[in-house]
């Protein structure tokens, strides 16, 4: 039990710093909607803002909605927490299992961090779109001297930090007017990474993973598969 709790820690840690280290980085180095070259014709950074969630998916506009973002995250951190603690108590399940759990947890984690702290300690840049208040009908908002009103800030207020874009292109004889576009047009970071390599995982192993009755399998080791 405690080697597998040392590879839980070391896989959640290792996860953390790498996606913090790129997130300040990119934060501290670069403009807003900045892009340098990172893989010549496959990957670029280009730095964003995230109010939302993975790939761009908002609650909507305000206060209240990010609150409730945060607090999700917060909330599912706790959880998918209480949940691999189980695991590692029952002393049954297999290495590959908790290590994807792990890449989970250190991406919701890592995003939870931007949206908590980042508001705090980097302050809030007015030249940011996404730092703007925007009326109902989509448009920034103006007080009395012309200036654009930014958002309130503070802690569970933060943006999430973008950064990585494919930048492969769909051949030009694809039809439905796909041709010529962006494969993947998403901004991702590490964090997001590593939630999406975590859920493939699952959805790729399922059925190693889990008991037609719906339990972790934890009678296959990885050493048996």
């Amino acid at each position: 039990m405690k080697k597998k709790s040392i590879l839980v820690i070391a896989v959640i840690l290792i996860v953390l710093i790498i996606d913090q280290l790129v997130k300040i980085w990119v934060k501290t180095d670069f403009q807003i909607e900045e892009s340098r070259e990172f893989i010549p014709d496959f990957l670029q950074l280009y730095f964003i803002e995230n109010r939302g969630m993975a790939f761009g998916t908002t609650l909507g506009d305000g206060i209240w909605p990010k609150y409730i973002l945060s607090i999700f995250r917060l909330g599912a951190i706790i959880g998918i927490g209480v949940y691999l603690r189980r695991l590692i108590l029952e002393g049954k399940e297999n290495i590959s299992f908790l290590i994807t759990i792990s890449l989970i947890f250190a991406g919701a984690a890592g995003n939870l961090i931007d949206g908590a702290f980042y508001d705090v300690y980097f302050g809030i840049d007015p030249s940011v779109r996404t730092n703007w208040m925007f009326n109902e009908f989509g448009f920034p908002t103006y007080d009395e001297s012309g200036n654009i009103i930014v958002r309130q800030g503070g802690y569970l207020l933060g943006s999430v930090v973008d950064m990585f874009q494919f930048t492969v292109k769909w051949p030009s004889f694809v039809p439905w007017g796909y041709g010529g576009e962006d494969i993947f047009p998403f901004i991702f970071n590490v964090a997001d990474f590593a939630i999406s390599v975590g859920v493939g995982i699952i959805i790729l192993r399922y059925r190693r993973f889990f008991k037609k009755e719906g339990t972790v399998n934890s009678g296959v080791t990885d050493s048996e598969e």
